[in-house]
């Protein structure tokens, strides 16, 4: 699925900053089932993604007249979706914390093609099942937000790392920091996985 938000857009930000109705009607049209899809898989729940939905378009009502154009339309809107899906998660779970990028770098130096090289080897029938695409979603959702919101901006919604950057305001950098150990986080999920489930495992026990 591709769904890189658009370089350019035919909304007029003249009427949508001086509160046209009809334009913002359509901005609604345009990302809602964009934004809802993001914020199911960010949270994981149908009535908290309702909820996210309808707190991301209200905030940005009364945010437009301020709205400065420093980035596309469709990034600011995904920013504040993503900053609401992050901020309920903290309400729902007062123990989580959004990580810090993490100072050493060197963990952008690794490969990512090497970290999940042994899923590309997969069946695709296998990769394509309904129980892998149910333990992919296990996985995601173990992430932490912080990880989870980079790896579905970026390959999920298949954003570049610069939108990416744009909606979280982080730099490029920790994007791809952040993907990275998200990536190896997951494979090793799978891993563990894929281990339990050997039957050649339980035959050598």
């Amino acid at each position: 699925m591709n769904s890189n938000l658009p370089l350019t857009e035919d909304f007029s930000i003249t009427a949508l900053k001086s509160g046209d109705s009809d334009e913002f009607a359509r901005l609604v049209d345009r990302y809602s089932e964009k934004i809802y899809r993001l914020a199911l898989r960010i949270l994981n729940d149908e009535q908290d993604a309702e909820d996210m939905l309808q707190e991301t378009f209200m905030k940005a009502y009364k945010a437009l007249p301020k709205f400065e154009g420093r980035s596309s339309i469709a990034t600011w809107l995904y920013r504040i979706a993503t900053n609401e899906a992050l901020m309920l998660i903290r309400k729902r779970t007062p123990q989580v914390t959004l990580v810090a990028d993490d100072p050493d770098e060197s963990i952008a130096a690794l490969s990512a093609q090497t970290v999940l090289q042994q899923f590309e080897t997969m069946p695709e029938e296998k990769l394509m099942s309904a129980e892998m695409r149910h333990i992919l979603e296990q996985a995601v959702q173990a992430l932490s937000p912080t990880l989870r919101a980079v790896f579905i901006l970026r390959d999920v919604e298949e954003m570049s790392t610069l939108q990416t950057a744009q909606i979280l305001n982080i730099s490029e950098v920790a994007v791809k920091t952040r993907l990275l150990r998200a990536r190896i986080k997951l494979q090793n999920y799978l891993s563990e996985y894929f281990t339990s489930r050997d039957p050649r495992r339980d035959s050598n026990d």
